[in-house]
């Protein structure tokens, strides 16, 4: 048995062996264990179980980290027979019939955002504590068969201290300061939550009609809604009371109505929880997450300082996401984390489809492009690339898929099945598949029926060649021109690395851009576009014999497929020089994010993409994308420009190039753009130094910066990284400090300390990170040493100390010491990137070929394949006149 790592096979044979009807929760969060103080790390949780033992067998409960009391099946004590630990649960024997098991255990209080996390707010000292339970920690709360296709229904009682409000999955009912809930729709135990504290509250309700459609049964059309088909949904926003003046409420709830709109408009299902709460949570290690009527979302999106008009993009992305869960997730629910991808891809497809057609990110599928599709690109390129589709053999390997291909390719795939079976068959797919398994759970060959069935298409070879396989194609055009017209023209495909040969079907539109003086001068606009089917090494596109010729092609425009995409010469020659001039977002941002595939890969010099950045970046008008190049420009000199270059020219002229930017700036937001950027370069440069000085002293017009407004968070962003090059120091870091008391203030000086440029400093911050047990930074603050310790321009320091020795020595014991997410992250944070060098190749191969575990191995292994593509590049860097289309390092 492993109840920590549960497998799918003891799933299986678990779930064939107890159907589970219902769970009663009772959790006390005044109560202590004998002798201890009111601020113990436990509480009382007594959990009572109506189950159903289908044959006679013996099988296990999950339950984590507690200190058991009682276990009683059927009003008998088994407490001694149950063998409970952590590793292996608690054993029940059990008869073929139903039963009645009660639980009670002292649980454990987190501070690593899993489990029941318990936060103290410095600024009032305020608890505030919230669950997260996906993939499997509800155990670490109630005694539970933690697996998604155990679904049950739920009445909870939680006691808690006077003053506060305790929110979860359906309204509350409260006597004195106990809060009783119930849920009387089947849900997964890692879709249950707790949210308890003196939360600050928002109520508004949303009121809308939902569409009625042919492949809904009629029973679900009416389902939860009045005579006249409207259907009210009660909202509630909640987060911290030091943090309410800054929760932009009006904008939040509208945002959220948006979401009902569309999701009404288009799943035919009513909305199936009764009311909508959505909890800002401190220190919180995701984006959020999909609790039934109670989403749970990181509280740094309650912006206390003036934020980038693209993290106002990201959070209603994040808010429309959660939104869709409801439906895909929720509602009907994945019967193994194999269809995570599922969940999360549709999740994060629908919530870029809602934004383009409701909100005001009309531009949403440009940023699509440019940030999910980008992490797509760079997570399939890695040695740990697996197929859409995994293989999730247990919770450990579940947990290492939460990646760039679950989220990010598998919606850029879907994307492509949009365009390939047309959006309506696709949403009427969807719409048979909530109505076919509504409150059940089901797998992606369910979808794929409703789909097929939908659509009128044979789905499967689509299915085998998209979500089995691996690594991504490279679509490029080929075409003759004669007298100035296209004579031939065809699409050309390689096969996808890693999988060589491999050869896809694509729905593609190719569009044939020219240079046209226009009233504001040169501008690249589209004069034609056909949509054409790609299939194997090479499809020609009769449509375009005969067309003029153009000055740009894109083989992929409209970003209907996943690829990557090569210009021929004359194209990118003309997208260097004129990048800016494209009149629409989608073509230019398509530009954008093949010449950085190009940096990757080693086919563009990296100071020939910080040169277009600083050429072009005044004329992107997308904000979200502005910010992604300008990040982009930011890594090329630190990870893929020739470090003898980077150093001596290169951050200082992206510093300057930066600043000059910003300067000549008179939008707030595109200000704030190249400013936050500024701070993540090492102030290397006299000019950036003294930009830096002006923020933090709160004159930033003395700089020429006259629409930037300080707030606390860029004053810290401005001070670390002057402490980072020995600028400003402790006492600079202590007044501040004592200055912001808030949350924020106490994590952003921790990472200000560690940014401190000492080596005997990093080897404090290292061993405060690295301490288990009571001791432990939490996982912001942790996230916020490790962020100080490689402060940029701090390599020199690392090196120094010899940290890539300890990291490659300490790095298992990390694993075996610490939760599941706070081994990845110091697994991540802490890898020696700082040592772009062969001989830290070697030492992780030599890490490689020892007895660890296959998390560590995969974490490892991916940022070894990081510093061997950053030095591959910056070889190519190096080169005097490098062609772009020669030494295509993969």
């Amino acid at each position: 048995m492993s109840s920590i790592n549960l497998t799918r096979a003891e799933a299986i044979e678990r779930a064939a062996l107890v159907t589970v009807q219902h769970y009663d929760i009772a959790l006390d969060l005044t109560t202590a264990p004998l002798g201890t103080s009111a601020e113990s790390d436990r509480f009382r949780s007594v959990t009572t179980l109506s189950l159903t033992a289908n044959t006679d067998g013996t099988t296990f409960l999950d339950l984590r980290d507690a200190d058991l009391n009682q276990v009683l099946i059927d009003g008998d004590d088994v407490t001694a027979s149950t063998n409970y630990s952590s590793d292996n649960g608690i054993t029940l024997n059990l008869t073929a019939g139903e039963h009645t098991v009660v639980v009670d255990a002292m649980c454990q209080y987190t501070k690593i955002g899993q489990g029941l996390h318990r936060f103290l707010d410095p600024a009032d000292n305020q608890t505030y504590l919230y669950s997260q339970f996906e993939t499997a920690d509800a155990k670490r709360v109630f005694a539970c068969f933690d697996q998604p296709d155990l679904k049950a229904t739920y009445s909870m009682s939680v006691i808690a201290p006077e003053g506060w409000s305790v929110v979860s999955n359906s309204p509350a009912t409260i006597t004195d300061s106990t809060y009783k809930f119930r849920v009387d729709v089947p849900l997964s135990t890692y879709l249950i939550a707790f949210c308890a504290g003196p939360w600050h509250k928002e109520e508004d309700v949303w009121t809308g009609v939902v569409a009625k459609h042919p492949e809904t049964p009629v029973e679900h059309q009416t389902h939860a809604t009045g005579d006249s088909g409207e259907l009210s949904i009660p909202l509630a926003l909640y987060c911290r009371q030091s943090i309410a003046e800054h929760m932009d409420t009006e904008r939040l709830f509208r945002e959220t109505k948006e979401g009902f709109d569309f999701y009404a408009k288009h799943f035919g299902e009513p909305y199936p929880f009764g009311k909508y709460d959505q909890i800002f949570c401190p220190e919180y290690n995701m984006g959020a997450m999909e609790n039934a009527a109670c989403v749970t979302i990181r509280d740094e999106y309650v912006f206390r300082s003036k934020a980038t008009g693209y993290l106002y993009e990201r959070r209603n992305d994040t808010i429309l996401h959660e939104m869709a869960h409801m439906w895909f997730g929720d509602l009907v629910t994945m019967q193994w984390w194999d269809d995570l991808w599922l969940n999360e891809s549709f999740a994060t497809w629908s919530a870029a489809a809602a934004q383009a057609e409701v909100s005001e990110y009309a531009h949403a599928w440009t940023t699509f492009a440019n940030v999910e599709k980008a992490w797509a690109y760079q997570q399939d390129q890695l040695p740990s690339t697996h197929p859409i589709a995994a293989d999730a053999s247990d919770v450990d390997t579940v947990e290492q898929n939460f990646d760039g291909i679950t989220y990010a390719k598998g919606a850029s795939v879907l994307k492509q099945l949009v365009a390939y079976v047309g959006e309506e068959a696709f949403l009427a797919g969807a719409r048979l598949h909530f109505a076919r398994h509504r409150f059940a759970n089901a797998t992606f060959d369910d979808l794929l029926s409703a789909l097929s069935e939908a659509s009128g298409r044979d789905l499967s070879g689509w299915a085998d060649q998209w979500l089995t396989t691996t690594g991504i194609n490279t679509l490029s055009p080929k075409f003759d021109i004669t007298d100035g017209h296209y004579s031939a023209f065809s699409v050309e495909q390689s096969g996808a690395a890693p999988g060589d040969g491999e050869y896809r079907d694509h729905r593609v539109a190719v569009g044939v851009y020219s240079l046209i003086d226009g009233s504001v001068g040169k501008q690249l606009v589209r004069t034609q576009r056909v949509e054409v089917d790609v299939t194997g090494a090479s499809t020609p596109v009769p449509e375009l014999v005969g067309v003029r010729s153009g000055d740009v092609v894109l083989v992929n425009d409209d970003d209907l497929t996943y690829t990557l995409m090569d210009f021929d010469d004359s194209s990118l020659a003309c997208v260097i020089d004129n990048i800016g001039t494209f009149t629409d977002s989608m073509p230019r941002t398509l530009a954008w994010s093949s010449t950085w595939q190009m940096v990757r890969s080693g086919r563009m010099r990296a100071r020939d993409f910080i040169a277009l950045v600083l050429r072009g970046a005044s004329s992107e008008d997308k904000v979200s994308v502005l910010e992604r190049i300008v990040t982009q420009a930011v890594q090329a000199v630190s990870l893929y420009a020739d470090p003898v270059w980077a150093n001596s020219t290169g951050k200082k002229l992206l510093g300057e190039g930066l600043l000059a930017l910003a300067q000549s700036e008179t939008h707030e937001g595109r200000q704030l753009v190249y400013v936050n950027a500024l701070s993540s370069l090492p102030a290397k440069a006299a000019g950036t130094v003294t930009a830096l000085e002006a923020i933090f002293a709160g004159t930033p017009e003395h700089v020429g910066l006259s629409h930037i407004t300080v707030d606390p968070d860029m004053k810290w962003r401005a001070l670390t990284a002057l402490v980072a090059a020995g600028v400003r120091d402790e006492d600079d870091i202590a007044a501040l400090e004592a200055e912001d008391k808030s949350a924020l203030g106490e994590q952003s000086a921790a990472r200000a300390r560690a940014a401190l440029p000492e080596v005997d400093n990093k080897k404090s911050v290292w061993l405060k990170a690295t301490t288990a047990g009571a001791d432990a930074p939490s996982n912001l603050v942790l996230r916020n040493l490790m962020a100080g310790f490689t402060a940029p321009g701090s390599a020199y320091l690392l090196e120094a100390g010899d940290f890539t020795a300890r990291y490659f020595a300490e790095a298992t014991s990390w694993w075996d010491a610490f939760s599941s997410d706070t081994g990845a992250n110091l697994l991540e944070g802490f890898y020696p990137m700082w040592d772009l060098s062969n001989d830290a190749i070697a030492q992780a191969t030599t890490f490689l070929d020892g007895d660890i575990p296959s998390p560590v191995r995969r974490i490892v292994a991916e940022n070894r394949d990081r510093v061997r593509r950053a030095l591959r590049a910056r070889e190519f860097d190096a080169q005097d006149k490098p062609d772009a289309h020669e030494n295509p390092a993969q």
